[in-house]
This record gives C-alpha cells, sequence and structure tokens, in this order.
C-alpha cells in the first residue's frame, strides 16, 4: 500500500464509523498502538471492547480511516456519565494512523469526526491523554481546542 503523495490523493482516504467486518483489521491497529507505547494488550481483549461497542452504541464509537479498502489509521470515543462535565461526556481513548500515513491530515481528519460525532450525540465533553513524550500529537489536539489539565493522571489496574 503506497501512501499519498498529493492533497488530491488524501482525500481518496475516507473516515466512517467502523463496520463488523472492519473490527479484527482495527483490532491489530490498536494493538500495534498500545505495544508503541508499551501497554501490554491482548487482542482478544480489544477485540471485546470494539465488538461491545459497535453493538451498543451508548459505549460511544470506533472510526475508521480506509484507503482502496485497507484500514491506515482508527480512533476510540468511549463515553462516561459524570458530574465535572455533567452529563454525558466522551473520552478519546485511542487515535493511531499507521506511520507511512503520518503528516497527511489523517489525524486532523479523524480528531474533527470524533468531535462531531461527540457533539451530535450530545456528549458534554471529550478527555483524552497523551504521552509527555508525544509533543507533535500534542499539537494536533491543541489545534482543535483541547487544552491540558493541570491535575496528573492516575490508575489501578482492577483485574
Amino acid at each position: 500500500m503506497t501512501p499519498p503523495s498529493t492533497r488530491q490523493d488524501e482525500m481518496a482516504v475516507n473516515i466512517s464509523l467502523i463496520r463488523p467486518e472492519q473490527i479484527e483489521a482495527a483490532v491489530e491497529l490498536f494493538c500495534v498502538q498500545l505495544r508503541e507505547h508499551k501497554i501490554k494488550a491482548e487482542a482478544s481483549r480489544v477485540r471485546a471492547v470494539l465488538e461491545k461497542i459497535v453493538t451498543d452504541e451508548r459505549y460511544g464509537f470506533v472510526l475508521v480511516a480506509t484507503e482502496a479498502g485497507k484500514l491506515v489509521g482508527v480512533a476510540l470515543g468511549c463515553a462516561y456519565l459524570g458530574v465535572e462535565h455533567g452529563g454525558v461526556s466522551g473520552w478519546l481513548e485511542e487515535l493511531y494512523v499507521r506511520p507511512e500515513w503520518r503528516q497527511k491530515g489523517i489525524g486532523t481528519r479523524l480528531v474533527s469526526e470524533v468531535v462531531r460525532l461527540a457533539r451530535a450525540r450530545g456528549w458534554r465533553a471529550l478527555d483524552l491523554e497523551v504521552e509527555a513524550d508525544h509533543q507533535r500529537v500534542m499539537s494536533l489536539y491543541l489545534r482543535h481546542g483541547f487544552r491540558p489539565h493541570t491535575r496528573s493522571r492516575f490508575f489501578l489496574k482492577l483485574g
């Protein structure tokens, strides 16, 4: 698969909600991203999450970026109910574009579509996290109006 080299070719990349037959390819991309962040990911668990979201939109949505039927990028927006934003909000949990397709506007298009869908679903806000050393990704989110928190995030694995 050759990456596009012109702006016109970039438009050949389609951004859409995932279809069931695309889940396996999306699992592969999400697992690659998680490994890049040194997060152990079991494909079966990633698949189970995507299947649940595809069958029940209350959990959120999965977007895919495709070119000639091949997945070149993915984004995962998960819904949650919280008091901080006063209702149902979203978490932009993952966004990944294959390395050879980066710097071509695909990440920008995925973020724009995540924001559009979140608004259309009535979500009150979108939260996300970025690895501290991913400056290029930080600038992408800043361009879309996201602002950094002054708080630090913690987690506890429960099982």
